[in-house]
């Protein structure tokens, strides 16, 4: 069973993106194709890049850095959720994203966005080029929520509609192929 990491790339104090993220949780996990690693940056926080060698040298001195790689590593799938802020993607999720190089190569990612009327569109579209370059194969359809805050219930839970519901389903899908084909080349 392929290991599914979702990385949440909200850290703010209220954030909407918990609610967000735990939906595609619940919803992998109920999928039953999937073993869950729920990595949320705001609990690890690992400080800004503070390694002395570079990352494709995989000489990592920090324990932070080791447990990320660990983690990392062990993931075959990843759904990034993240929000869109001032048209781009955040800084944690570039710092996550740089402390390692070859662990994320040859892997499967998918995006969940939100953000005002772009949906996070445009965070998306500068996150792609950051993970081409570290060699993961992104898939073709991901969630765009735009206002999110309008979907979240009185008791705190994200209730996606039916757009997210289907794409969320056929980006697990894709997740699933893209690993089997990429498997033999990591």
């Amino acid at each position: 069973m392929p290991k599914l990491m979702i990385i949440l790339g909200s850290v703010r104090e209220g954030r909407i993106g918990l609610p967000i993220a735990e939906w595609v949780k619940r919803t992998a996990e109920a999928d039953g194709r999937f073993d869950i690693d729920f990595a949320d940056l705001a609990t690890i926080a690992l400080p800004f890049m503070d390694e002395p060698k570079h990352p494709r040298l995989r000489q990592y001195s920090r324990p932070h850095t080791i447990e990320w790689s660990t983690r990392v590593d062990a993931a075959d799938v990843f759904l990034f959720a993240f929000p869109e802020y001032n048209y781009s993607f955040g800084p944690v999720i570039k710092n996550a994203l740089d402390y390692l190089n070859s662990e994320w190569n040859r892997k499967p990612v998918g995006f969940v966005n939100w953000g005002g009327n772009s949906g996070g569109t445009r965070a998306q579209t500068a996150l792609r080029p950051v993970v081409g370059a570290l060699g993961m194969v992104m898939t073709k359809g991901n969630i765009e929520i735009n206002f999110p805050q309008r979907q979240i219930s009185d008791e705190g839970e994200f209730v996606p509609n039916e757009q997210h519901t289907q794409v969320l389903k056929l980006q697990l899908d894709e997740l699933l192929a893209l690993d089997e084909a990429l498997r033999p080349l990591r």
